[in-house]
């Protein structure tokens, strides 16, 4: 199938090599393809412009305004010693605010003859503060009443597209480039079914793109909206289908769970109940790995909803049916964790081939890079004479002396700390593919799931076990209130007054020598001019203060993994009082007695992250506390998110607010791309409908005709979103 001539066509050879490689450098865009899918950010209206009251300081902006005065002035500089400076001043108005441009030297002369009063244009450059007021030094414009046809059609045309724009080049830049290839826009191939397109009376994509770059309306721009965000929700649906079709084409070697196996023995010596959540997830999971194909499911629950015992009935069913489970964690702190935690809930069935082992016993075996060689050795042998039916471990799994006697399946948890690449090497490992079920502990909304993990299956754990304590979360505003904070240091002496331990969590550990210079600076952080609290510090400041006499101990990334390991052990074991630690502990770490925690500028983590980091405390029967301590004023968008975190335990939600607030590139960034996102006017959140009815359209495509033979422009469309890079990192899965 041709490639559409007219929209692969090179910019240089269009616009010229000078434009072209800064809209390559700056905005990505090498076809003139890319550039008629660069859509205007917004639009003006010649009645409605851009209120120079509002404008954001040091932001790049473009306004059209008329001007009101223009002033030449002489001075005298070390340059022009004589006097012979020359300062242009003018002021522009919107009617709203007034805006006063600078232009300097040699610069004045072309200015003073253009910008005479009454004029009107369109100016762009960065906002900056001189004298309390507000100026654009030496701004780029572009004249609107000029008697070049064009712009006067362009003035008349009322909807001024502003499109995103860099310093190098400016957004009437582009939309002339954009005017220079829109007749191509007519050649565009449309990936849409016509029965679908029809279906929902939406507008072909040749008349989408001429609306969107040139509407004469509003309306046209909401035709030309809503059909566009058909395209990227549909396209991608489409790249996530074929995938899953691949997958089920793959074969696997089924795994169903003996009657009479480690797993019924394990289930007997549970002293709860599974939830009904668990059990349904898991009957989801039992089935999966029964089939012939690989499994492929996303398990996505609550902090502290059971996963990790869903999954462990997963590698006990696996183990029964003949196989080797591998789960793979993101850092040696949880991989040790799961290790204990693991053993301990198996008991003697954990000890296989050991003395006092059960029957139907396996052995569970640690691999991380730090073990010592001997223990090492020990547990790579384990794996490959079938001696070792679990193993639980680091990126070590991944590396090529790893080798298993019958991988069947693979568990990673906390998805998002692994790259593609990782589990796919993990998978190459098993004789067939083996089953696959990714775990994550950050709730995420549906919309977002069916985007990113569109390829998986998504099991939901949305219940807690029975017999968990709520969590009372509470802001407390250090700076307007003090008082507040002394009061958190009491609240947690008299958590371990009554038996219980507590947890202290700082955003640095506190000995990165060079770590002021490296930071980038958030601009909330300028306006405070002290870099966020550290482990090393406040542990100090607390063991010598607020919690003088208490058992203080630290645990942060850069120890030596066997420190580490002891800290958790004498924290697990009720010997430290109070745990001074980084983000290590947000994931996985499971102390019951643990019922008090305190987060020192909480405003520098994340939404999801603080609800992780809550979710280690009141695991057990006495109900937990989370402080989130910021000094951020009231009126913050800041404390806003520290607000939403206290007044819901609603993981699902949380990720909702979580979104609007960021932006979908964070999220779909590398799941989706391998680099940016590739969504234009798509909105997650706002789009759920489109995205779930896109699903159902692409799965019924791809399930007539896998290949897309029926469909050119279908096929066209999804080579552009997967180009090489993309398409290998989809591959992997």
């Amino acid at each position: 199938m041709d490639l559409v001539p007219a929209l692969e066509e090179p910019l240089k050879k269009v616009l010229g090599p000078a434009t072209a490689k800064v809209m390559a450098e700056h905005l990505g865009l090498h076809t003139v393809g890319d550039l008629l899918h660069h859509y205007p950010r917004r639009y003006e209206e010649r009645g409605q412009l851009t209120h120079l009251a509002d404008l954001p300081m040091d932001e790049h902006v473009t306004v059209v305004a008329q001007v009101a005065d223009a002033r030449l002035h002489t001075f005298a500089s070390a340059k022009a010693p004589r006097g012979k400076g020359q300062r242009l001043e003018v002021t522009i108005t919107d009617g709203s605010g007034r805006l006063q441009l600078v232009f300097f030297g040699n610069g004045v002369h072309k200015p003073h003859k253009e910008l005479l009063p009454g004029t009107r244009a369109m100016f762009a450059g960065k906002v900056s503060v001189f004298n309390r007021r507000l100026q654009l030094a030496h701004p780029a414009y572009e004249l609107l009443n000029g008697d070049s046809d064009e712009t006067v059609e362009t003035w008349a045309g009322a909807l001024i597209p502003i499109y995103p724009a860099t310093a190098k080049l400016e957004s009437w830049k582009i939309g002339k480039a954009v005017q220079t290839v829109l007749p191509s826009a007519q050649e565009a191939l449309d990936p849409l079914p016509p029965a679908l397109r029809e279906g929902r009376g939406l507008v072909t994509l040749p008349e989408a793109l001429l609306k969107i770059h040139r509407p004469h309306t509003k309306a046209d721009i909401a035709d030309a909206r809503s059909r566009l965000k058909w395209d990227e929700a549909f396209v991608l649906q489409v790249a996530l289908a074929r995938r899953r079709h691949a997958e089920s084409q793959l074969p696997a070697v089924p795994r169903a769970p003996r009657p009479d196996g480690v797993l019924t023995a394990f289930d007997d010596r549970l002293p709860f109940t599974l939830t009904e959540g668990q059990q349904k997830v898991s009957k989801e999971i039992f089935d999966d790995l029964a089939t012939e194909h690989p499994m492929h499911r996303l398990l996505q629950g609550e902090v502290g909803s059971g996963k990790t015992l869903v999954a462990l009935r997963a590698m006990l069913a696996t183990v029964d049916a003949g196989g080797q489970a591998a789960m793979l964690a993101p850092t040696e702190v949880l991989a040790q964790q799961h290790h204990r935690s693991i053993v301990e809930m198996m008991g003697e069935l954990a000890e296989g081939g050991m003395l006092g082992g059960a029957e139907h016993a396996t052995k569970v075996v640690l691999l991380t890079g730090s073990m010592g060689a001997a223990a090492r050795r020990q547990a790579l042998l384990d794996l490959v004479t079938a001696e070792a039916g679990i193993v639980i471990g680091t990126h070590a799994l991944i590396e090529d002396k790893v080798q298993f006697h019958d991988l069947g399946l693979v568990v990673v948890d906390e998805q998002h700390r692994f790259g593609v690449e990782q589990r796919d090497a993990l998978r190459g490992k098993g004789k067939q593919p083996p089953h696959l079920l990714v775990m994550t502990a950050t709730p995420i909304p549906r919309t977002v799931a069916m985007t990113v993990f569109g390829d998986l299956e998504t099991s939901v754990l949305d219940q807690l076990p029975a017999g968990r304590s709520p969590i009372a979360t509470h802001v407390v505003p250090a700076a307007d209130k003090p008082h507040f904070l002394a009061r958190a240091w009491e609240r947690v002496r008299e958590e371990v007054g009554n038996g219980h331990q507590a947890y202290v969590v700082c955003p640095r550990i506190g000995d990165e020598e060079d770590d002021p210079k490296k930071a980038k600076k958030s601009p909330e952080d300028e306006a405070e001019k002290r870099p966020p609290l550290a482990v090393l510090d406040v542990a100090d400041q607390l063991a010598k203060g607020p919690l003088q006499g208490l058992r203080v101990e630290v645990l942060h990334g850069r120890m030596h993994p066997d420190d580490k390991d002891a800290v958790m052990r004498r924290f697990a074991a009720g010997e430290t009082d109070v745990l001074v630690a980084t983000t290590v502990i947000e994931v996985g770490v499971n102390i019951p007695n643990a019922t008090a925690m305190v987060i020192m500028d909480a405003d520098r983590f994340g939404v999801s992250q603080l609800h992780q980091l809550r979710g280690r405390v009141g695991r057990g029967s006495a109900p937990g506390l989370c402080l989130l301590v910021t000094e951020m004023p009231e009126a913050s968008a800041a404390r806003r998110r520290l607000d939403a975190v206290a007044a819901t335990l609603d993981g699902f939600e949380l990720s909702r607010i979580d979104l609007e607030q960021r932006r979908e590139g964070d999220v779909l960034g590398q799941a989706q791309s391998g680099t940016r996102s590739s969504l234009r006017v798509l909105e997650v959140i706002e789009d759920e409908e489109i995205i779930a009815e896109a699903r159902d359209e692409a799965a019924a495509v791809v399930a007539a005709d896998p290949d897309l033979d029926r469909l050119p422009g279908l096929r066209t469309a999804l080579d552009a979103l997967l180009d090489e890079e993309r398409e290998q990192y989809l591959e992997k899965g």
